[in-house]
């Protein structure tokens, strides 16, 4: 294991946060805010508990998966796809690094923003709204897991796409929409059955229900499923980037 290797590309990737900080960590902690202002607050005041649970505390995991997704993805496809669009991909292929040490420092780096910036959210969150944490270990747990899985699947849109636009197709049509619909403002068990069974397809349901129940112990889901439609996810996105370094897709073009 090189992990001099590693190391480098680990630590290149996170100076590039730190030189767009705003970009990386201001705006997404600045937009979730809002989002707890005018739904926990202005709009919470006016509704119900859900489970037991205040509106306003009821989102905040939603909320926090709604970031960690969008922001692994782009981390992670923007980190690859910009050496492919430079040329500099030939250089980091034909050094004495294999395809694991590569997405470890890509995908490393990445998942470790994400993580610093679900941190950050659920610090910000005791500013608006009460917080409990009733298993500290699994919510931490899943916030690596996410973390690291959809910058996985950021690092496959990276090689897949062949233009910027590409690079935003993915997050703006597919998971953005598919979390709003997972249960991040509310619970499947308010919708009627035949949408509970619909929004059963959805795989960021089980997301968020595992990273609630965390947080509440109660889920849409049950907590083994959760993790296991996880693991499912995770074991997915490693096999296809092995497919891809083993085949050159898009690399050695």
């Amino acid at each position: 294991m090189n992990l001099r290797g590693v190391k480098a590309i680990y630590m290149f990737e996170m100076a590039r946060t730190w030189r767009t900080i705003g970009q990386s960590i201001v705006s997404p902690v600045l937009s979730t805010s809002l989002y707890f202002i005018v739904f926990g607050a202005a709009i919470g005041s006016r509704i119900d508990q859900i489970d037991g649970v205040d509106y306003g505390s009821f989102i905040v995991p939603g909320l926090i998966m709604l970031s960690l997704l969008t922001q692994s993805v782009s981390n992670a496809s923007f980190g690859i796809y910009f050496p492919r669009f430079s040329g500099t991909i030939y250089e980091i292929l034909s050094a004495p690094v294999s395809y694991i040490e590569i997405v470890m420092g890509y995908v490393g780096a990445a998942a470790t923003k994400s993580i610093l910036l679900g941190i950050i959210i659920l610090a910000t969150a005791g500013f608006f709204v009460d917080l409990q944490v009733d298993h500290p270990i699994w919510m931490f747990g899943f916030l690596v897991m996410t973390s690291v899985t959809f910058a996985l699947l950021g690092f496959i849109i990276g090689i897949w796409a062949d233009g910027f636009e590409k690079l935003q197709i993915v997050p703006l049509l597919v998971i953005t929409p598919l979390t709003f619909l997972g249960g991040t403002f509310y619970s499947i068990s308010m919708l009627p059955d035949i949408w509970q069974k619909v929004s059963l397809l959805n795989p960021v349901v089980y997301l968020i229900s595992g990273f609630r129940w965390s947080f509440y112990g109660k889920g849409d889901v049950h907590i083994a499923v959760s993790v296991g439609i996880a693991f499912l996810f995770l074991a997915l996105c490693i096999g296809t980037i092995s497919y891809i370094f083993k085949t050159g897709y898009r690399l050695k073009d």
